[in-house]
């Protein structure tokens, strides 16, 4: 009863809009959060993510911010990783535990009538994972069966081979999940070190979305957060760009080959940053109206699919796409999206384009806050980017002040159609690397 009622919870919880109240929160030791109230459910959401994630991977030790995440609630303090996970459940509380390129995330659900027993048992696994030697080398077995199916996926293996092509030896140019060497070869002290340099009090960022108080969040945030340590690894520098325009074929047994394409991006914080947002989605936002799904798939039907996306990372960024294409027409495609690009790069878009845009962009996102966990994830993300706190309020009027002049300069300056670097892997017709 008590697990349908929490899942109820998460259901039901804000009701959509994105004008919320948001507070900031410090706690007595220091940590600071946002917080939104929302008592009429007994239900709180509760992200946190720390700033590094699997790049802050030690040399020779690729993979270990990864598999130590999957091992944080294989057991903590005095319990085991059945008594944790029989523990959690009968409080009716989910936790889970991620990481990514730049930041490790932690996501928490719980009930109010249960939120000091919840809070209590996600310190244990936050500050005192027990990595017990079968939790060790279960949860090894799991990556080790993930590496093992990406290196028979062509889209696992073309974003592996644009990302190692783009950034060579810094962290962005190997997968965070490691290799199978690396892997196999990591000890109990390294996922030791791995959590000390991970996850620390100089990289958290904090957001409440629900039944909860800024005077209870702030206790809270100190008995969860405090007994972490004061400072984590050191992070990676900037990530150089190293590919220029051109072809790498990856060669792979495949009818449909898989292609990667991309150049240099643009950074959340540049002023041009809403333009170049309002571009690629008028270019490749993946909507049917876009103009690459437009050209590639919907009057020559050469993929079911294409996409385009900016990719502002901590100490990088892209400008990317992906589609998959019959390898007996995946030169042609390339042509197209080429063509496409330049033809932006020096046209711009249309006022129709632009208005029908904004209206879709402006209209779809209050329909992200559909409850307490979307609406803590979204909190978290903008602390992250260093987005102020009123953003939700005013983020569509940015959009609609964005001109045609505007995104005609951005995209001569953000699209670069010599510099595309297309990877393709498969057993395209016609088409070799040319670098």
């Amino acid at each position: 009863m008590m697990l349908r009622l929490a899942a109820a919870l998460i259901l039901f919880a804000l009701p959509l809009r994105a004008e919320v109240e948001i507070k900031e929160v410090t706690s007595p030791g220091g940590i600071t959060a946002w917080l939104v109230e929302e008592h009429e459910l007994p239900f709180t959401a509760l992200e946190i993510r720390f700033k590094g994630g699997t790049s802050v991977d030690q040399p020779g030790k690729r993979g270990a911010v990864n598999l130590m995440t999957g091992l944080i609630e294989e057991g903590a303090g005095d319990l085991d990783a059945q008594g944790f996970a029989t523990a959690r459940d009968d409080l009716a509380a989910t936790f889970s535990f991620r990481a990514n390129t730049d930041a490790v995330g932690v996501s928490a659900r719980f009930l109010s009538e249960n939120r000091d027993q919840a809070v209590a048992l996600l310190r244990s696994a936050l500050v005192e994972p027990r990595f017990d030697a079968d939790a060790l080398e279960r949860v090894r077995g799991q990556v080790l069966s993930g590496l093992a199916s990406d290196a028979k996926d062509p889209n696992a293996l073309a974003g592996r081979a644009f990302d190692a092509a783009a950034f060579g030896d810094h962290p962005y140019g190997t997968p965070g999940d490691g290799t199978v060497e690396s892997v196999t070869a990591l000890t109990r002290d390294d996922i030791v070190a791995a959590h000390k340099g991970a996850l620390a009090r100089d990289r958290i960022y904090v957001s409440a979305v629900g039944d909860i108080t800024a005077e209870d969040l702030g206790a809270l945030l100190d008995r969860l957060l405090g007994d972490l340590p004061a400072t984590g690894a050191e992070m990676p520098g900037q990530a150089e760009y190293r590919l220029d325009g051109g072809v790498t074929v990856v060669e792979f047994p495949t009818p449909q080959a898989v292609i990667a394409f991309g150049h240099e991006g643009i950074t959340r914080d540049d002023p041009d940053f809403f333009a170049a947002y309002i571009l690629n989605e008028v270019l490749g936002g993946g909507r049917f109206g876009a103009r690459l799904m437009t050209e590639v798939r919907e009057k020559r039907g050469l993929t079911y699919g294409i996409g385009t996306y900016l990719v502002p990372m901590d100490h990088a960024e892209l400008y990317m796409g992906r589609f998959a294409s019959g390898n007996a027409v995946v030169g042609q495609a390339i042509d197209i999206v080429k063509a496409e690009w330049a033809k932006a790069a020096t046209e711009g878009i249309t006022a129709e384009e632009l208005a029908a845009t904004k209206t879709y962009l402006t209209g779809s996102y209050p329909l992200r806050f559909d409850g307490n966990g979307p609406i803590a994830d979204i909190l978290v993300g903008m602390q992250m980017e260093d987005l102020p706190i009123d953003y939700p309020v005013t983020r569509n009027a940015k959009i609609e002040a964005v001109t045609l002049e505007d995104i005609k300069r951005v995209a001569a300056r953000v699209l670069k159609p010599e510099a595309l670097h297309f990877v393709v892997v498969g057993q395209p017709e016609g088409i070799a690397s040319d670098g």
